[in-house]
């Protein structure tokens, strides 16, 4: 019975209804006040989320109407190459590093270990080039999201 309606299309479709459904509940619990554009630190979230949730719901309607997923047609793909389970493994871990040490290490630091081992995961070649651009990309969201929308990131080791 399981066979006939359910496939992958379709559990990827319910992680995505899922995720923002999350986001916009958890954008619910921010509280601060907007930005003197009126745009405050919940816009982008809830947007994204209900974004989500509507990707999601279509998504799904059209599943379950009997829409399938494209394979893979591109030129620089091989769809019949294995998963790469060592980047999706390494990724994951960097991922999760970030989250425990975002408190610990602040946003800056956090951010831009993220970014470097995330390009580091994912094959960059130019490891110095990589941790310039990740430093520039933790100090430009940081200043972005503290001076631009007002949002108070974890300042770490640095603010202390």
């Amino acid at each position: 019975m399981i066979g006939r309606w359910w496939r992958p299309e379709l559990g990827l479709a319910a992680v995505v209804l899922v995720l923002g459904v999350l986001v916009v509940i958890g954008t619910l619990d921010v509280s601060a006040a907007a930005s003197q554009l009126g745009v405050g630190p919940r816009f982008f979230p809830m947007l994204v989320g209900g974004a989500m949730v509507l990707i999601g719901l279509f998504y799904v309607a059209d599943v379950l109407r009997g829409g399938r997923g494209d394979p893979e047609e591109s030129e620089d793909v091989d769809a019949e190459a294995p998963t790469d389970w060592r980047g999706v493994l390494l990724v994951s871990g960097v991922f999760l590093a970030f989250a425990a040490l975002l408190d610990v290490l602040g946003w800056i630091i956090g951010a831009s270990l993220l970014f470097f081992g995330v390009s580091v995961a994912l094959g960059a070649e130019h490891r110095l080039r990589a941790a310039v651009v990740a430093v520039v990309l933790g100090v430009t969201t940081y200043l972005l999201f503290v001076n631009g929308l007002g949002v108070t990131l974890p300042g770490g080791v640095l603010a202390r």
